[in-house]
């Protein structure tokens, strides 16, 4: 009988194709199959992320509910992974000491061997290690999927914004071979895949080597990605504005197939936060690249991310972040009231906002 897999995921869409692509190496290595219900697994999997508070609080109130279907088989194997998992590491099994493996977002791909050292009797497993790109060329090639797929094109981020945990628990950027990309589009194309999203927690700051030794950057891929017939629509998260180029604005000029939306995250309309948080742009230079987009696609939808709350914001802050979402006229927006991250430099900042 073949083992039966679970997979909880929490976060972003990088952490989705994580998920999936766990659930691709087990089912090449062990033949495993998909448990609706986390009870009736063998193998229960926690893809977590760290970004806020909340979402990693609830990675440990999932893993008490998984504590009590180990208890009725207790050949049940738990894992932790994603960002969390990065994060706290070792401290994982002091608070829940039932979890048999601890792995981070580059080490997915060493889950069979992971899984085989629990069975053949090692306590427990912690591989958090940042081998770079390395995961990708381990992972099978997709085998089914539906009209629409991500792809990841690039891991971790180097901007080191004064909130965020991400360059800690996933590393700086490191793109992935422009071949090796468009290798695995044609063959979600060739499955009958119409739409990709290409995925990076960085996008926009995508560099990846060609054959020849040429780097090619996001705008290079997106139109190599429109000469695949089968691909009808093509998008990409998570950008920064400070890499959201000019070649890339251009690319909504000439790309049909590029969807009409971009998700842009600002954060603060006031400078002087966008100073505390490391964003390297002021207000005025993000709603200029705004102005460009628009005047290339007249009607593109624009979503963004906010953070009410960081550490020293005042009134005239808020009020000046207000005014930016007055002049942009977003079709979408994400808001966040601060979650102070472990290891941040702006947990240490003065003046917290109450």
């Amino acid at each position: 009988m073949t083992d039966r897999l679970f997979i909880k995921t929490f976060g972003c869409q990088m952490n989705e194709y994580d998920s999936a692509k766990m659930a691709d190496v087990l089912k090449e290595a062990f033949g495993t199959s998909k448990a609706e219900h986390p009870q009736d697994a063998d193998i229960l999997l926690l893809n977590t992320c760290s970004v806020r508070e909340k979402a990693q609080e609830k990675v440990f109130s999932l893993l008490g509910r998984w504590r009590a279907y180990k208890a009725q088989k207790p050949n049940t194997i738990i894992g932790v992974g994603g960002c969390v998992a990065s994060q706290e590491g070792e401290a994982i099994f002091r608070r829940a000491p039932y979890v048999d493996l601890v792995f981070g977002p580059q080490t997915l791909h060493r889950l069979p061997e992971m899984i085989a050292g629990i069975r053949s009797g090692q306590p427990r497993i912690l591989d958090i290690s940042f081998p770079e790109i390395e995961k990708f060329d381990h992972l099978p090639a997709p085998k089914f999927s539906a009209a629409s797929s991500f792809v990841s094109i690039m891991e971790g981020c180097s901007k080191y914004c004064t909130f965020c945990v991400v360059p800690y628990t996933r590393g700086e950027e490191t793109s992935r071979p422009l071949g090796d990309v468009m290798e695995e589009i044609k063959q979600l194309a060739d499955l009958g895949v119409s739409e990709i999203t290409l995925l990076g927690q960085n996008v926009n700051a995508y560099r990846g080597r060609g054959a020849a030794g040429e780097i090619s950057d996001l705008a290079v891929l997106i139109r190599r990605v429109a000469e695949i017939e089968e691909i009808q629509r093509i998008r990409f998260t998570t950008s920064h504005p400070v890499e959201f180029s000019d070649s890339l604005i251009e690319a909504y000029a000439d790309v049909p197939k590029l969807v009409n939306f971009l998700h842009l995250p600002v954060q603060s309309g006031s400078d002087r936060i966008l100073r505390r948080m490391k964003r390297g742009y002021t207000a005025a230079q993000y709603m200029q690249k705004i102005d460009k987009l628009r005047s290339i696609r007249p009607g593109i939808s624009v979503s963004s991310d906010f953070i009410v709350g960081f550490p020293g914001e005042e009134e005239e802050d808020f009020r000046a972040t207000m005014e930016l979402i007055r002049k942009v006229g977003f079709d979408q927006s994400f808001s966040f009231i601060y979650s102070g991250r472990p290891g941040t430099p702006a947990t240490s900042m003065e003046d917290p906002t109450p």
